[in-house]
């Protein structure tokens, strides 16, 4: 599907590409990271991080055994937290596929719960309207023909590090398999999320893989074969795509040559992907909250993180955040969905979206009685709080003013805004200006 002229601006999007609109849009994802690695409960990585061999890692394959996972429960929070589209782990670097690939016995129909669960999964999200993204990584540690290098479990293994026994042709081969039952097999998928390239790597003894290892333009091309509306991210290491950073938080606008670029910050809610009982570092949905804002206020998107338990269950804290995000989304919603950066500029500890000619301001610290804007004298017709649509009065310069020692003063090109001296009872009060 050939990309609208309006979207040639995206210097990381080529024609050949879906048409990205419909993300732009939404703004707001939730990743889920679910697999093997929920029964360990100590972080995605710790097959690596640990160098567990395949037999030792085994285990966790024989008594996986998600019975509490319902489908239309995750959707239902999904959808109550505001969220517009989900992304789930098809594979992760353990190799484990979460549906039921002809590929491999490696799967979870040959677990104890012996469930297509990305069907269930699929399905479920489907009916609550949300747009559905496979997270399906290029890395598979369980594979007896990948490669090894520095990052794989079996690294210190000088016995089992030879080439002779291993054919990354083969590995590719089955990855592109797995990739044609997943874009085949379960309707249209609106997003292919791809993890991750490493070239830059080198061990001395290995160096990592990067778009000549995954044959990636290769995949590129399968990919669009199956699903030519289908949006990719950046991590095929083709330069294109959607840029995907994660754990950080952007200072600016991301650009490229000075050009925009189509973004989504990655975020945990705890610094961890996988479920990690231990890991009691939680953000405050407050601190979610601003996150998302500031994302959007940067013309990005914002894919949060939950990690469900080896049972199948949203734990505590994820719900809580989730159900106060979606309850700030409730009434805030416009000023995310369909708004982007604006040109004006925000005032200290705030963020700026905007819709068209309604400007969404993000009060992240309560002031005292005002909020002086800059830039939009003459500018504004009307003020009002999002979450209740009650009236912000504000004032402007007069000249005929005479001013003392109890009134603020404002500058020619400003507008005040007359806040109560209590700041309103949701967690991020946001203010719309309607501009003329």
């Amino acid at each position: 599907m050939n990309v609208p002229t309006e979207n040639l601006k995206y210097i990381n999007w080529p024609n050949n590409y879906g048409d990205p609109q419909w993300f732009i849009h939404d703004r707001f994802g939730l990743f889920i990271h679910f697999g093997l690695y929920s029964a360990g409960a100590r972080h995605e990585w710790f097959m690596t991080r640990e160098k567990i061999d395949l037999q030792a890692y085994k285990k966790y394959f024989d008594y996986f055994n998600p019975d509490l996972l319902h489908a239309k429960q995750w959707a239902q929070y999904a959808k109550k937290a505001g969220v517009k589209y989900v992304v789930i782990t098809t594979k992760h670097h353990e190799g484990f596929a979460l549906w039921d690939s002809k590929l491999t016995e490696y799967k979870v129909t040959n677990t104890v719960i012996k469930r297509d669960l990305l069907y269930e999964i699929v399905e479920a999200m489907r009916e609550e309207g949300l747009k559905i993204g496979f997270y399906h990584s290029l890395i598979d540690w369980n594979h007896p023909d990948f490669i090894i290098d520095g990052l794989h479990p079996l690294r210190d293994d000088v016995s089992k590090r030879s080439l002779a026994n291993r054919n990354m042709d083969t590995y590719i081969e089955y990855l592109k398999g797995q990739i044609r039952e997943l874009l085949t097999n379960y309707g249209e998928i609106n997003y292919l999320w791809f993890d991750f390239s490493y070239s830059h790597r080198d061990w001395g003894w290995a160096k990592g893989k990067g778009a000549v290892d995954w044959r990636s333009e290769e995949l590129e091309k399968l990919v669009l074969e199956l699903q030519p509306n289908i949006l990719l991210n950046d991590r095929l290491d083709l330069n294109r795509g959607i840029m995907t950073p994660e754990q950080f938080q952007p200072n600016r606008l991301n650009k490229e040559n000075n050009q925009p670029v189509i973004w989504e910050a990655c975020q945990t809610m705890n610094g961890s992907w996988g479920y990690h009982r231990d890991n009691l570092n939680w953000k405050s949905s407050d601190t979610l909250l601003k996150m998302l804002i500031d994302t959007v206020s940067k013309n990005g998107n914002f894919l949060l993180n939950i990690g469900p338990n080896g049972r199948g269950e949203i734990d505590e804290n994820s719900v809580v955040r989730l159900e106060a995000i979606g309850e700030w989304m409730r009434l805030h919603a416009r000023s995310i969905y369909g708004s982007k950066q604006s040109e004006f500029e925000a005032p200290i500890d705030c963020r700026y979206t905007q819709r068209s000619s309604q400007l969404y301001l993000h009060i992240f610290s309560w002031p005292y009685k005002h909020i002086h804007v800059k830039g939009l004298a003459g500018r504004v017709s009307y003020c009002q709080f999002l979450h209740d649509a009650s009236e912000v009065r504000f004032a402007e310069y007069d000249p005929k003013e005479v001013i003392t020692s109890t009134e603020t003063t404002i500058d020619r090109d400003s507008v005040v805004l007359n806040l109560p001296v209590q700041k309103p009872n949701v967690s991020i009060p946001v203010i719309e200006l309607f501009l003329k």
